[in-house]
C-alpha cells in the first residue's frame, strides 16, 4: 500500500549486508532521522469549498513535461540489489513519464541507458582523480544521447558509515564468513548472485585496463574518488558539456547563486540522503533561504527524505520546482524488477493526487507558500507563510 511496504519486501529479500548499504547513513545517523523529520514537522493549511474533481500533476522542468513532479535519484550500486536494476528503475520512469539519475557508481552503462530511455535518462557524474576519465564521460554521456548532466558535489571524501562495516561492508571489500552464512538465508538474491557473479561498475570498466575484474575496476573507483574538487571543475565541465547542466547536494544560498554565475542551469538542494555529513541540515530546512537568494533565475530542486506524496507537495509548497527520491524506488527494484519500481511511482503519483484534493489544489502550479501553517502563534490572523517562510532557515543572514 505505501513506500513502507516496499521497504519491508526488500529488507526480506536482501541480506543485512546489503540492506544496510541502502539504508545506512553517516556516524550516528542523524542526518537519516533529520530528513524524514523536517517532513514530519510541517503541517499543511487545507482550503475548502474548491472544485477539485479534475486535478493534473504533470510539471515542466528544462522544456520538458513530466507526468508527475517527482523522479528517481542516482543510488549507486543498484544492481547488487537486483541484477539490471539501473535499466529496471529507467524503464519505469520512461514508462511513468518522469526523469531518472543514473548513478555515477551504477552497475549499467551509460550506452544502454541511451538506448532504452534518451527522453528520461540523465546521468551523474562524479569528478574522477584523473580527468581524462571524468571528461570522457562526458562525452560518452553526450553520444548516448542524453541531454541533462549531473554533476554531484557533496563528497569531498568518503564519509564515515559505520553500519555498513559492522555489517560486513569494510574497505577490502571481502565478506567475513558469518556475512556469507546470513546471506544463504535469503536464496533469491543468493541465487541471482550465484549466476550473475558481483556487480561491476561498469561505466568506469574501460578505464581499468582490458578484462578488469569487478574488483579491479571497483578498486580504480576507490582511487579515483576524493580528490580535490573545486569550482574549477564546475568551469570545465560546463564547457565540455553543451546539454542541461546541474549541480546535486547544494546547501548554502552562496553556493547556490556561485552555481548560477558558472552558468548551471539548475540544482538540486540535496545532503547526499544523510550519507555524507551527519548533522548538516535537512535539505528541507534550507530549501525556502536558497529559493529566495535565487528566485527565478534557475529551477531549485530538492532530494532527501521524501517517503511519501505529500512530501513532495510541501516541498513544491516551500519553492522546489521538482522532486527526486532514492530510496523509495530502490525498494520497489529490489522487491519486484520493473514492476516494483513501477508500483513505487505509483504510489507517489496516487498520493500526491490525493493530498492535492485534501489542501485544494488542482495544479503542481497552485502550490505555494499560501498552504503551509503560520511559523509563529502570533501570525494566526496573517497570511500563511507567504511571507515568513524564507525565515524557515535563513543561514543567508548569519
Amino acid at each position: 500500500m505505501n513506500i513502507d511496504d516496499l521497504r519491508q519486501l526488500a529488507k526480506k529479500r536482501l541480506p543485512k549486508v546489503c540492506y544496510d548499504f541502502i539504508e545506512g547513513g553517516t556516524d550516528d545517523e542523524l542526518g537519516l532521522m533529520t530528513n524524514e523529520q523536517a517532513f514530519r514537522q510541517m503541517r499543511i493549511v487545507p482550503r475548502y469549498l474548491i472544485d477539485v474533481s479534475e486535478r493534473e500533476q504533470s510539471t515542466t522542468l528544462f522544456g520538458s513535461t513530466y507526468s508527475s513532479p517527482i523522479g528517481i535519484a542516482p543510488t549507486g550500486l543498484a544492481g547488487l540489489f537486483r541484477h539490471s536494476a539501473d535499466l529496471m528503475l529507467a524503464e519505469a520512469a520512461r514508462d511513468a513519464n518522469v526523469p531518472f539519475i543514473m548513478s555515477g557508481t551504477s552497475t549499467s552503462s551509460v550506452e544502454d541507458l541511451g538506448k532504452l530511455a534518451p527522453d528520461h535518462g540523465w546521468y551523474q557524474i562524479y569528478s574522477a582523480a584523473d580527468p581524462s576519465i571524468s571528461e570522457d564521460m562526458i562525452k560518452r554521456v553526450r553520444d548516448a544521447g542524453l541531454k541533462t548532466l549531473v554533476f554531484t558535489v557533496d563528497v569531498p571524501q568518503p564519509s564515515n558509515r559505520e553500519r555498513g562495516i559492522r555489517s560486513g561492508w569494510g574497505p577490502s571489500r571481502t565478506l567475513a564468513w558469518k556475512t556469507k552464512f546470513e546471506a544463504l538465508r535469503h536464496p533469491a538474491w543468493m541465487m541471482q548472485w550465484l549466476q550473475h557473479g558481483t556487480p561491476c561498475f561498469s561505466n568506469w570498466a574501460r578505464y581499468a585496463g582490458p578484462n578488469a575484474s569487478a574488483k579491479e575496476v571497483a578498486d580504480l573507483v576507490a582511487r579515483q574518488f576524493g580528490a580535490p574538487m573545486t569550482w574549477k571543475h564546475v568551469e570545465r565541465y560546463r564547457k565540455l558539456w553543451n546539454g542541461i547542466f546541474v549541480l546535486k547536494g547544494i546547501m548554502h544560498p552562496d553556493d547556490a547563486l556561485r552555481a548560477h554565475s558558472h552558468d548551471v542551469d539548475g540544482i538540486i538542494v540535496s545532503n547526499h540522503g544523510g550519507r555524507q555529513l551527519d548533522n548538516a541540515p535537512s535539505p528541507l530546512e534550507v530549501l525556502p533561504t536558497i529559493c529566495h537568494a535565487v528566485g527565478d533565475r534557475m529551477p531549485v530542486m530538492l532530494d532527501g527524505g521524501v517517503r511519501r506524496g505529500l512530501h513532495a507537495l510541501i516541498a513544491l509548497c516551500m519553492g522546489a520546482k521538482f522532486v527526486f527520491q532514492g530510496r523509495p524506488t530502490l525498494y520497489g527494484v529490489t522487491a519486484g524488477g520493473v514492476a516494483g519500481a513501477a508500483k513505487a511511482l505509483a504510489i507517489f503519483r496516487r498520493e500526491i493526487d490525493i493530498s492535492m484534493a485534501q489542501i485544494g489544489a488542482t495544479k503542481i502550479h497552485d502550490l505555494g507558500p499560501q498552504f503551509l501553517m503560520w511559523k509563529h502563534k502570533s501570525d494566526e490572523h496573517k497570511q500563511p507563510l507567504r511571507d515568513t517562510s524564507l525565515r524557515v532557515c535563513d543561514i543567508a543572514d548569519e
